[in-house]
């Protein structure tokens, strides 16, 4: 992209505040600047020692210096580690002490956290992004200093080589770091690209910083949004539609949170031209908002995924909202279909392993079912969590495609007539009832027809089989406590409309769910379970 397009504006990151309060924008990379001085920075991180395979936590904001760093060390052939840094301290020492990373580059205060909390320990080179205190190390500053001038560094890395760990958000438990090989980088590229119809030019608002790296490789510019990357549903959405407007932003990638945001904001999105969403099932009137706000012509993509596996399926706003009937009776939410280069199947619900795939496996057409991924893009293991892998993979002896790892994502689905696939919920999460088993995304959306409320969680207390379900409900904001009552009764009566959802006769009150630290979009039922188990005094 440097060679074809090196005038073209890489990045445009926020700065200081102008006097209307809103982020400036003075600083501009451009591919060809990019591309040199990522080159000069892996040049002076080989001095340091930091070279291809060497695994390095890389705990830096959304800036230039996060994506030089990042090009740097993908050019060096390095393994970036990326680990959200929201999530509980403790949590986040298990995943650093489980990558065992060899170098260690952060912002001050990452740096001051590592020395105070024992984080990375085995890391034996240290590079300070902005002033260094008293770790030691280099500053990238000196580190770009001393690779200055460097010609090309690409690394001569092979398909199966590791190209980074990335760390899952932990919304289902403890952060599982996934093993990404440079042949899932290359793939991604290009399922991206073919599924969205993406075309070099455009300007993209990335509010996910990692979905800002694959920018440059698909030849867009990136506007990097004035926000804090984890905490999308408190964006400031005039800041957002000042970028908008200022840069004339084509696409925009964000979480249902984000969504939510805009949607509520009801500002017209006038250059946008494609809207992504991705990181739990966006609401049906979310989508319908945003389908106003956009131009006629310009489409809104759900992409169904996960860290370890992405893009699964994709499903484009207009069918999305053809599918909301079915969606509000029961049926789940539909994802669309399967990405071309993926072979997607449902096999039998388990909470086993399964080491090799078999005849047998695959549950019969309109049968939930957990869903299971076989391409190019599905990553092989975990890092460092054998029994892990063991449980979400399965090596499979295809006629035409030899040995090949399949996938299983920890999601229940089903298949329509149409070939499409709908999302039922977290296997996890599934509520095993002496009737039979209930799955959130066949549940929830029932009751979140009621106007008063703002999202539903159905959770299960006591044992697998004999389980009793329990719908948490969190009312809209303002909503008045004496009104609960009358509400209760309300969605009793919604849910007794249904074979499914008729047997559910306890409903709790929630002032706020607890949501994942990523996208603030995943509703956190583990944590609500425990909640409602104290409430009625029964075990969890």
């Amino acid at each position: 992209m440097a060679a074809e397009r090196g005038d073209q504006i890489a990045m445009r990151c926020p700065g200081a505040r102008g006097a209307d309060g809103f982020a400036r924008y003075d600083e501009a990379i451009s591919y060809r600047d990019l591309e040199n001085r990522s080159n000069a920075i892996a040049a002076g991180l080989a001095t340091l020692g930091i070279v291809r395979g060497t695994r390095t936590v890389v705990m830096v904001r959304p800036s230039p210096e996060f994506f030089l760093l990042m090009f740097a060390l993908f050019k060096a052939g390095a393994v970036p580690v990326l680990v959200d840094p929201g999530i509980a301290k403790s949590a986040l020492k298990q995943c650093l002490d489980e990558a065992e990373p060899d170098a260690f580059i952060g912002i001050p205060l990452a740096h001051a956290a590592r020395c105070v909390l024992r984080w990375a320990r085995s890391a034996r080179v240290q590079v300070t992004v902005g002033r260094r205190w008293f770790w030691g190390g280099h500053t990238l500053a000196q580190v770009e200093a001393l690779g200055a001038h460097a010609g090309p560094q690409l690394a001569d890395t092979a398909p199966d080589e590791m190209a980074a760990l990335l760390f899952t958000s932990g919304s289902t438990g403890v952060p599982k770091g996934v093993v990404y090989r440079h042949r899932h980088f290359v793939a991604q590229i290009d399922l991206l690209r073919t599924a969205f119809g993406i075309e070099a030019g455009g300007i993209d608002l990335p509010t996910f910083p990692p979905f800002a790296l694959f920018d440059p490789a698909l030849g867009l510019t990136s506007i990097i949004p004035d926000m804090d990357p984890t905490r999308p549903a408190q964006a400031d959405p005039r800041k957002l539609l000042h970028a908008i407007e200022k840069f004339g932003v084509t696409q925009l990638f964000g979480s249902p949170a984000l969504m939510a945001v805009l949607a509520r904001h009801g500002a017209k999105l006038p250059t946008l031209r494609r809207v992504t969403s991705a990181g739990a099932p966006v609401p049906p009137d979310v989508v319908a908002t945003m389908r106003e706000l956009l131009p006629d012509d310009a489409q809104l993509w759900t992409p169904y995924g996960a860290t370890e596996c992405l893009p699964v399926a994709v499903i484009e706003g207009r069918e999305l909202q053809a599918t909301r009937v079915a969606t509000e009776r029961g049926a789940g939410t539909c994802v669309g279909h399967p990405v071309a280069a993926n072979d997607v199947r449902l096999i039998e619900i388990t909470d086993a392993a399964i080491a090799d795939w078999r005849d047998g496996l695959q549950v019969a057409p309109g049968v939930v079912g957990e869903i299971t991924v076989a391409g190019p893009s599905a990553t092989d293991e975990y890092f460092r969590r054998p029994q892990a892998t063991a449980l979400a993979k399965i090596r499979e002896q295809h006629r035409d495609h030899g040995e090949r790892i399949v996938h299983r994502m920890g999601d229940l689905g089903w298949f329509d007539e149409e070939g499409r696939l709908w999302f039922c919920g977290r296997k996890s999460h599934r509520v095993d009832t002496v009737h039979g088993s209930l799955f959130t995304e066949q549940v929830e959306p029932v009751f979140n027809t009621h106007p008063d409320v703002r999202r539903t969680a159905l959770v299960g207390l006591g044992e697998r089989g004999r389980q009793r379900p329990v719908l948490c409900v969190e009312l809209q904001p303002g909503t008045a406590s004496g009104e609960q009552a009358r509400i209760r009764s309300e969605l009793l009566r919604i849910g007794g409309g249904f074979v499914h959802t008729g047997r559910i006769d306890t409903l709790l009150f929630h002032a706020g769910f607890p949501v994942d630290i990523r996208h603030n979009a995943k509703i956190g039922r583990e944590q609500l379970a425990r909640w409602a188990a104290k409430k009625i005094g029964t075990p969890a």
